[in-house]
């Protein structure tokens, strides 16, 4: 008798859990499989926003692949431009926050400081930013003339581009260091104790404690860092316009050309769609490598 009701209460369990999960389903299905359905059928078409869309099958992504002088650059450029900001992000963010987990004065100014660039408007933080890159009058150049080196053009070099824009994502990354902070908080204190009672040096016990425990953090900032940066754009549109050349021209603004520039809504639909599948591969990627240097607490990895 137990046992059936047991039995009846863990299908009663899951029937409610069923339940409150109908709205997020509806929401997934409406708001992310529907409009990406929509996507990938108007990239099938020929369409530039009025009228009927006439189909033209896989046209534009032959086009996109063959003659377009800007999409194959695009994917080159993203793909630069993330994997140096992702790793100077992940890399900036967590520094960061092990100096502000801390026992510092004003640790909680400093928290403040380091977050609030997330939550500047991102025109505005470009256009400061295009002030200290200023080829002639910009911060920058003016500390490297009082060092005695020639002054460089950041944004208006097709090699110095890139990462000057990515040193940029790299200081927006407020949001990564407060995650770290937390995941930071709850690392136990007694790995460390352990580790102190054996001999260990500061290095040591981050390089053996706090990463190991932090990997599971670490994999998700990765991911979420990757998924932004992959689709950028602000830069382009407040800074560099695409230029010099091709070398800043990402996959989004090259999307946001096509369809708000020349009004081709069908074939920017095929960027957007080609952009998805790419995001799509790198996360596929990455949760089929994490399995492999990813501890959980009480674990076999």
């Amino acid at each position: 008798m137990k046992k059936h009701q047991k039995k009846k209460m863990h299908k009663n369990e899951i029937m409610v859990a069923y339940i409150c999960l109908i709205p997020s389903i509806i929401g997934l299905i409406f708001l992310t499989y529907v409009p990406l359905a929509a996507v990938l059928g108007l990239s099938l078409t020929k369409w530039e926003g009025v009228g009927t869309p006439q189909w033209a099958g896989l046209a534009n992504y032959v086009k996109l692949f063959t003659t377009d002088p800007y999409f194959v650059d695009s994917i080159k450029v993203t793909i630069y431009f993330s994997l140096l900001a992702v790793m100077g992000s992940m890399i900036y963010s967590l520094a960061i926050a092990l100096l502000l987990n801390r026992k510092i004065p004003a640790r909680g100014f400093f928290r403040a400081v380091f977050y609030l660039p997330y939550v500047l408007p991102a025109m505005a933080v470009y256009i400061g930013w295009s002030w200290l890159y200023e080829a002639n009058f910009g911060l920058f150049n003016y500390i490297l003339s009082l060092l005695g080196i020639h002054k460089l053009k950041f944004i208006a070099s097709s090699e110095l581009v890139v990462p000057s824009l990515a040193l940029i994502a790299v200081w927006l990354s407020g949001n990564l260091i407060v995650i770290f902070l937390a995941g930071l908080q709850n690392v136990p204190r007694v790995y460390h104790e352990a580790a102190e009672i054996d001999g260990a040096n500061s290095w040591q016990k981050f390089v053996n404690v706090t990463v190991p425990c932090m990997t599971p953090i670490i994999f998700y900032n990765l991911l979420m860092a990757l998924i932004t940066n992959m689709q950028v754009v602000t830069p382009a549109l407040a800074l560099t316009q695409g230029g010099p050349g091709n070398s800043s021209r990402f996959i989004s603004y090259v999307m946001y050309q096509y369809a708000f520039k020349s009004g081709k809504f069908s074939y920017a639909c095929a960027i957007s769609f080609i952009s998805f599948l790419l995001i799509g591969i790198f996360t596929v990627i990455l949760f089929a490598t994490s399995k492999s240097w990813i501890f959980y607490e009480g674990g076999d990895d």
